[in-house]
């Protein structure tokens, strides 16, 4: 085996390599439901916030005595799981209300979901802006009801049903996954060609013995 052949297995390993660093990279993060226990009951609560605010999809959380809830901000609304806190059971047909500066808006009950949602317009777009986002939720459950408190942390652009960004600049250029795909591409071509010189070679001087 010659220099140039352990050139293109090296070559070739280092693009296998490289190709799936990118599927890891493009992955999509995954949380904690509200109220999610541990081995021994405790609640998970604290580690899926600090995973969601590092995450893609603004989240936040709430608590109280009688309840705990996880809201996102994806796919064109607001979505909120909401659970009772002593049994972690999940709270359905709840009325809910949200409150974030001076909006306010209802949230809808999907059944098929089990959450809660906001898609009022207006609130929307005042969450899809970058920084800090003071949220009030109220919750009346049957007999129980009460007001959670949490901070909604948007980091950068917010994607709309559409996938559309709702940064200030509203970039729409490509992913850094797909560049990085694109270039594996090309190195993967560049790779071909030239595993395929010496067998091209060797064709010749065959010719040339002729």
């Amino acid at each position: 085996m010659n220099l140039l052949n352990l050139f293109l297995i090296g070559y070739r390993s280092i693009l296998l390599g490289a190709g799936f660093a990118v599927l890891v990279l493009s992955g999509t993060p995954s949380y904690a439901a509200p109220g999610a226990h541990g081995p021994n009951g405790e609640h998970l609560d604290a580690p899926a916030q600090a995973g969601a605010n590092s995450g893609s999809v603004p989240s936040f959380e709430a608590r109280s005595e009688a309840f705990e809830l996880v809201g996102r901000l994806q796919g064109g609304e607001l979505s909120i799981l909401i659970n009772r806190f002593a049994t972690n059971e999940p709270v359905l047909n709840a009325t809910v209300e949200v409150e974030t500066g001076n909006l306010k808006a209802p949230a809808k009950f999907h059944a098929d979901m089990g959450d809660y949602a906001i898609d009022d317009a207006n609130m929307l777009k005042a969450l899809a802006a970058p920084g800090d986002h003071p949220m009030v939720v109220t919750v009346l459950a049957g007999n129980d009801s009460d007001l959670l408190d949490g901070t909604l942390t948007v980091a950068g652009a917010v994607l709309d049903d559409h996938g559309h960004s709702h940064d200030d600049g509203h970039a729409h250029g490509p992913s850094r996954t797909v560049w990085l795909a694109l270039a594996l591409a090309v190195l993967a071509a560049v790779g071909w060609f030239f595993g395929r010189r010496p067998k091209a070679a060797g064709t010749s001087s065959k010719g040339d013995a002729l």
